[in-house]
């Protein structure tokens, strides 16, 4: 599952610069008997089996982790993955990630072994197997140098709590729809002031509770003003047509 998207675009590129190392393990590899059995079924009964903690206690103290390796397990019953969350691991030296499986894990695992439990979303998946490459993409992204244009992880959405602007390119015109005209005026403080403009009404449109804990300035909360402004306008003139 992991040598595709492991092994192409930026992340091929940052292992072949050794920018960041991944390492594949396998934990039925350190299983005892020869089925290599990694599961079990729960005690008390009910469907579905668990990852048993020995092989995986195992796996990991083979990687002879330190005080400071971050041993993440990707759980649906964890933290949801922020960017903020992201660049806090981000900085850490060594990750170990854990793919949950089946019904989960023995909790002694995550009561005695795991540091960071993380979710990706609110729904369930098969296994942890592509929340890790989520999480692997996400942090290789926040490595310095992995992106060649530094300043794009900068302008990402969710970077500084915000939504990103709109991007445009060519052809100029498409359908009869133009590129605004700011962003073909070369006018660099201009396009600034825009695509800060646009990116706080994108995330006050589809994600507006972001606003409440991104770092805004004073000009910031005069555009949102602006554009709170608008939409009780155009709200009011949409239900003055129809009334």
């Amino acid at each position: 599952m992991f040598s595709g998207p492991l092994s192409e675009s930026l992340l091929k590129k940052a292992q072949e610069r050794d920018l960041l190392s991944i390492n594949l393990i396998d934990i039925r590899d350190f299983t005892n008997d020869k089925h290599q059995t990694a599961d079990d079924s729960p005690y008390g009964g009910g469907p579905g089996m668990v990852l048993k903690c020995e092989p995986i206690f195992k796996a990991v103290q083979s990687l002879k982790p330190k005080a400071t390796s971050r041993i993440i397990l990707m759980c649906p019953t964890g933290r949801k993955l922020t960017q903020e969350k992201a660049k806090e691991l981000a900085e850490a030296e060594h990750l170990i990630i854990l793919c949950g499986h089946y019904e989960g894990v023995d909790e002694r695992v995550r009561k005695n072994l795991v540091t960071d439990e993380i979710s990706i979303g609110d729904y369930v998946l098969t296994g942890g197997e592509l929340p890790a490459m989520v999480l692997i993409d996400c942090l290789a992204r926040l490595i310095p140098g992995v992106i060649k244009e530094g300043g794009s992880v900068i302008q990402d959405s969710f970077y500084e709590g915000l939504l990103d602007f709109p991007s445009f390119t060519k052809p100029e015109e498409f359908e009869g729809e133009k590129v605004p005209e700011v962003l073909r005026s070369g006018h660099h403080e201009e396009i600034e002031k825009w695509r800060r403009k646009e990116a706080l009404k994108l995330t006050f449109y589809r994600r507006p509770e972001l606003l409440a804990s991104a770092k805004l300035s004073a000009e910031d909360r005069q555009m949102i003003q602006d554009i709170i402004l608008r939409s009780s306008d155009e709200s009011r003139s949409e239900g003055e047509k129809n009334g």
